[in-house]
């Protein structure tokens, strides 16, 4: 899974509809902070996206996102690693969400 449940789990004390609604968020903010790394002009706004989706994805336990931005934030904006690193990170946001949506919060 995408998705570090147990790691998670910690954090939320095993409340699965807490999980869910965390995940939630993750996934609704993810794009904005890719789109953030995309459109960035300077070095500068690279480190502070691609830091940025590194922690929040490590929060959620989103282990293969949070290698993939520290990568890119290590690598920094230069192409062609750059368009690289974007197209990498999204699909593995995109395999995230998809997984994200699966999930259902028990009655």
């Amino acid at each position: 899974a995408p998705i570090d449940h147990a790691h998670l789990g910690r954090y939320t004390m095993g409340n699965r509809a807490l999980e869910v609604e965390v995940l939630q968020l993750f996934a609704g903010q993810a794009p904005e902070t890719l789109a953030m790394l995309a459109g960035a002009t300077t070095d500068r706004d690279w480190h502070v996206a691609a830091h940025t989706l590194k922690g929040s994805a490590r929060a959620v336990g989103a282990w293969e996102i949070a290698t993939l931005a520290e990568t890119a934030e290590r690598a920094g904006p230069a192409e062609p690693a750059r368009s690289r690193h974007i197209a990498e990170i999204a699909a593995s946001l995109e395999r995230a969400r998809q997984y994200i949506d699966s999930l259902t919060v028990p009655a």
